[in-house]
């Protein structure tokens, strides 16, 4: 009777981890865009990575035939469960929860992680990935959810899987030649899942501009607290604000939640061009706490301030910030934030300054790339860029 008490118990508490890991909101935003919607011909990889498990960090992982960085929990030094990352042959791969894809609680479940990580090491094209997926269907599979791709191939895809098919889309066979996927699967049942406000809302604005870059989406995406069906003062009113009193905004279905963890884009190269220059960019932490990164998988570990120690430096100001924007605890509290902090009437917010020396980044990385630097000079860049980004962080009070 004990024996059968605990193996139930066992089970039980399975069970519940297994739920809470949903529960616990392993809900992104992200976009897929093939070189026909971009402003300079490269494909781009958009995530959002919204989940229970706020800490998290890069680190580099040195495989064959394929050596990769990957954005991972805090605790995992590892590189075997993955949430997002690029690998040396210009194959990138991130992942969404599908709530309304084919399930079976009898079936393996919720090993996406591992299937990524599974991919940055031995795919270098969205057909390998493909082909990984064909061998490795069935009941063991562990997945329900969008993959989205590219690579150096000119490849730029969504794959909506789960444990027994997949349907793959093509980018490029999209009249806007990208796709937006939160956590629904276009192929599942209608009107199922989640996170249709946010489609909606990230829909919108990939269509005020007429090409994409990754300049616009980490500045003006990725950080969003708009909301389609509710009021929210649009960013150039902010400044107008007083600041004497909290101005409460509700995030719960922006794409810059309480729950965004960390945002990552990754720029590709052209059909053809040497996979090396692709670019990994993160932003640790919620992204209206933080700044982004240049990363290359070349160079290898990133700079100690985006992975050191339990918590990574970079997101420990970030995780400091948003105690400021996000004060109130305790259940759906945690959903609101006061705008006040991000920009007022008297000039006293910091996202200005997170925007401003962003904007800094992206002009100074571009210039840099131009000159072909070699991985040691990537390293250095990498590892001073790191290095004002934290500072300016910690700069905000």
């Amino acid at each position: 009777m004990r024996k059968i008490f605990l193996f139930i118990f066992s089970v039980g508490i399975a069970f519940f981890f297994l739920i809470s890991m949903h529960l616990s909101g392993e809900e992104c935003t992200t976009a897929v865009i093939s070189s026909g919607a971009t402003a300079d011909g490269a494909p781009l990889l958009w995530k959002n990575r919204d989940t229970g498990e706020l800490y998290n960090k890069v680190i580099f992982v040195k495989e064959k035939p394929y050596s990769y960085l990957a954005l991972v929990n805090g605790e995992d030094t590892s590189g075997r469960w993955v949430y997002a990352g690029i690998n040396s042959a210009g194959f990138a791969i991130i992942n969404s929860v599908a709530y309304n894809l084919p399930s079976n609680p009898r079936e393996t479940s919720d090993l996406e992680g591992i299937i990524m990580a599974d991919a940055l090491r031995n795919c270098a094209s969205a057909d390998d990935f493909e082909n990984y997926l064909r061998k490795n269907l069935g009941p063991h599979l562990g997945s329900l959810a969008n993959y989205g791709i590219i690579d150096a191939t000119g490849g730029a895809a969504v794959f909506e899987v789960y444990n027994h098919g997949y349907r793959r889309l093509n980018a490029e066979d999209f009249p806007e030649k990208y796709i937006v996927n939160t956590n629904f699967a276009r192929s599942g049942k209608p009107y199922k899942g989640a996170g249709y406000i946010r489609f909606q809302r990230a829909s919108e604005l990939f269509k005020r501009v007429k090409k994409l870059s990754y300049n616009y989406i980490l500045q003006n995406v990725t950080r969003d607290i708009g909301n389609p069906l509710l009021p929210v003062p649009p960013v150039e009113n902010w400044k107008e604000i007083s600041p004497d009193k909290p101005f409460w905004i509700y995030t719960g279905d922006s794409i810059d939640r309480s729950i965004t963890a960390s945002a990552v884009v990754f720029h590709g190269v052209k059909k053809g061009r040497n996979p090396d220059k692709s670019t990994m960019w993160v932003i640790l932490g919620e992204p209206l706490c933080s700044m982004a990164v240049p990363l290359w998988v070349r160079v290898g570990e990133p700079p100690a301030a985006l992975w050191d120690g339990d918590v990574a430096p970079i997101l420990r100001e970030s995780m400091r910030l948003k105690a400021l924007l996000r004060p109130l605890k305790g259940g759906d509290r945690k959903r609101y934030l006061d705008l006040i902090r991000l920009e007022n009437k008297k000039g006293r917010g910091w996202l200005p300054i997170i925007l401003r020396k962003e904007r800094e980044i992206l002009k100074r990385t571009d210039e840099f790339l131009e000159k072909n630097p070699s991985p040691s000079e990537l390293e250095k860049f990498e590892g001073q860029i790191a290095s004002e980004a934290l500072l300016t962080l910690k700069s905000i009070h």
